[in-house]
């Protein structure tokens, strides 16, 4: 079987839905299975309804409507039938999310934030699969949260992965069929809903592949594949035509946004094969993450990390920052969920570049503040290239104050003010 993958920007409206069909139909003699992200915006329109509902402040119930309109809008022009039987489907997902909100929230916010976000795939696997059965491609429906079990840890989920395998095994047992199941989402033991971190419909995907030995995965997305830059921010970006598995995931590991971190580890265990293709020209090349040369053409590499921030953490006393210290400030990253996307030291400090998280942070600073002194700023941005030249940094850092910066062989990276 082959694993499609289809993002929120794919399924954004009712003609991304039709071109999904029509990228489906292009396969009529393969077995597939269809992950499929929430639509548009969702995830973050839910994620103000999450906020509102925890805390209590501003008008759940309107942003909830609003979610509700955009896609019925999108209903309305795939089923002008008013009653065929997935407008039932959807108002039903929605009067669950209405229930969660009515009553008293959990005390843990993350348990809160992946009980309601998991709903924007719900509703676009529902929609999706529904239309893909009106122009006949037939197809079944799956519900994740029944078929990939993790652990408690809310937001940021690890698979168990034997038990995966074995009820994925068990739900698809058809290697011609075609089936449609949600990205991102999973369930820990208890039925609780659980998120595999924000972009992880990829890792989805991935995580199909492994458990049922499928033969590739591919990634649709509204570029004609892996650049060596995301073109909104850089100028002259090429197509990568080929990635090896092991400059992919250090790609991922920078923040590069066309591939989930998460991601390749599973496929290069079992060398499936990983393509990134257009869905607006899915009849082109693409990228293929596979083994190899680590990349084709052998260019430089540039990848803008946003929402950072910089911790600075010192000893009270004029101690030397050591071992102990450090293995300190790590647990209490682990701890919050807090990554840390570049380091360094001094005698007696130590300076982080991490990723800004609202919730999570405050509590991070209040523990580190009980045993250290700490600066923090926020509003930074963490440009990394790879595959560098002396001449590359030169150009980069042209109307740029560095707050931050470091160089290795292979990598250079530098914090700056977001403007």
């Amino acid at each position: 079987m082959k694993v499609f993958k289809f993002g929120g920007a794919s399924v954004k409206d009712a003609q991304g839905v039709k071109n999904i069909a029509r990228i489906i139909q292009l396969f009529e003699n393969d077995g597939l299975i269809i992950v499929v992200s929430a639509m548009g915006k969702t995830t973050n329109a839910l994620e103000e309804v999450v906020r509102s509902h925890y805390y209590g402040q501003g008008d759940w119930q309107t942003k909830l409507d609003e979610i509700r309109a955009y896609h019925l809008s999108i209903m309305h022009d795939l089923f002008p039938n008013p009653q065929h039987i997935v407008y039932e489907e959807v108002e039903h997902t929605f009067y669950q999310l209405r229930l969660i909100c009515q009553t008293k929230p959990e005390s843990d916010y993350n348990l809160v934030y992946d009980r309601i976000v998991s709903y924007g795939e719900i509703i676009s696997t529902r929609i999706v699969s529904a239309y893909l059965s009106d122009v006949g491609v037939e197809n079944t429906w799956l519900d994740a949260r029944k078929l990939i079990k993790t652990d408690q840890n809310y937001r940021f989920a690890r698979v168990n992965w034997n038990f995966t395998e074995i009820l994925l095994r068990q739900a698809i047992r058809n290697p011609e069929g075609r089936y449609v199941i949600q990205g991102f989402i999973g369930s820990d033991d208890n039925y609780h809903a659980t998120t595999l971190g924000r972009e992880g419909s990829d890792y989805t995907a991935a995580i199909v592949a492994y458990c049922l030995d499928a033969e590739s995965v591919t990634i649709w997305k509204d570029v004609p594949g892996v650049l060596n830059g995301d073109p909104k921010v850089f100028d002259n970006t090429v197509l990568l035509n080929k990635i090896s598995f092991s400059e992919a995931i250090e790609l991922a590991y920078y923040g590069a946004s066309v591939i989930h971190p998460k991601t390749i580890q599973p496929l290069k265990q079992k060398g499936i094969s990983l393509m990134v293709k257009s869905f607006v020209d899915p009849q082109s090349q693409g990228t293929v993450i596979e083994n190899g040369s680590p990349l084709v053409p052998m260019v430089p590499c540039y990848i803008r990390k946003a929402n950072q921030a910089l911790l600075n953490v010192r000893t009270t006393d004029l101690a030397f920052i050591v071992e102990e210290h450090l293995s300190q400030i790590y647990a209490m990253f682990h701890r919050y969920g807090i990554r840390v996307n570049l380091a360094q030291n001094t005698a007696t400090s130590s300076t982080f570049i991490i990723n800004h998280d609202p919730v999570n942070v405050p509590l991070l600073l209040d523990s580190l503040r009980k045993s250290f002194e700490i600066d923090y700023s926020e509003g930074l941005v963490l440009y990394t290239i790879r595959h560098y030249s002396d001449s590359d940094i030169k150009n980069f850092l042209k109307n740029k104050e560095p707050l931050l910066q470091q160089t290795t062989p292979m990598v250079y990276q530098l914090a700056v003010r977001d403007v």
